[in-house]
C-alpha cells in the first residue's frame, strides 16, 4: 500500500512538472539541491559550482520530463534521475580541459602560498599510489586496457568509443564500470 502511495506521488510529481506548477517545481528544486551540492563539493568543486550544475541538471530533468523522455520506474525515480544528471554533468566539468587548467593553477597557487614540509609526504603518497595502480593496470587484459585508456586517457566520451566499438553506450559505461572493479580489485589484493 506504501509503495503504491510513493509511486503515485511520483505520477502526481510528474503531471505538476508537465503542466508547469510553481509550487511543486520550486518544492522539488529546494528539496533536491542539498544532494548535489554534497556531491560536488565533495569532488573539488565550489557551491558556484553546484548553482550552475544544478541548474543545468534541474532544466535537463524538466526537458526529459515535458517531451516524455523519461518516466518513473519507482518512488525515487525523479530524484535518482536528477541526481544523476547532475552528476553526469559534474564528470564532464571534471574531464575538462578548462577545469583542469583552472584546478591545476589554484593548486600551484597554493602550493606556493602553504611552502609547508607536509606537501612532499602528499607527494610521496601519491607518487606510491600511482605507481601502485599503474602496476595494477599492467595486469588488467587487453580489452580493459583499451577502454579505461581511450576514456581517462584519450578524453573520449562514452558516447564516442560505444560509436566506435559499433555497442550502446550503457553497455560501454557498464563494460568501463566493471573495468574500474577489476583494477580496484588488483590494487586491493596488491595491498594485502
Amino acid at each position: 500500500m506504501r509503495e503504491a502511495y510513493k509511486i503515485n506521488h511520483q505520477l502526481q510529481l510528474i503531471t505538476a512538472i508537465k503542466a508547469n506548477n510553481s509550487i511543486a517545481l520550486k518544492e522539488f528544486y529546494t528539496s533536491n539541491y542539498p544532494k548535489i551540492e554534497a556531491l560536488i563539493l565533495k569532488n573539488s568543486g565550489s557551491q558556484e559550482h553546484a548553482k550552475d550544475i544544478y541548474q543545468d541538471a534541474f532544466i535537463s530533468m524538466w526537458n526529459n520530463v515535458k517531451n516524455e523522455s523519461f518516466t518513473p520506474q519507482n518512488d525515487s525515480a525523479l530524484q535518482g534521475y536528477l541526481y544523476q544528471i547532475a552528476k553526469n554533468k559534474w564528470m564532464d566539468v571534471l574531464r575538462s580541459k578548462r577545469f583542469k587548467t583552472t584546478q591545476s593553477l589554484t593548486d600551484e597557487r597554493t602550493l606556493y602560498l602553504k611552502q609547508d614540509e607536509n606537501i612532499e609526504d602528499d607527494n610521496d603518497g601519491y607518487t606510491k599510489k600511482l605507481n601502485t595502480t599503474m602496476s595494477a593496470f599492467k595486469d588488467l587484459g587487453q580489452p580493459c586496457k583499451d577502454l579505461l585508456k581511450t576514456f581517462y586517457f584519450e578524453k573520449k566520451s562514452l558516447r564516442e568509443i560505444a560509436f566506435e566499438l559499433n555497442i550502446e553506450e550503457t553497455s560501454v559505461r557498464n563494460k568501463k564500470y566493471r573495468c574500474m572493479e577489476k583494477l580496484r580489485t588488483i590494487v586491493l589484493a596488491s595491498k594485502s
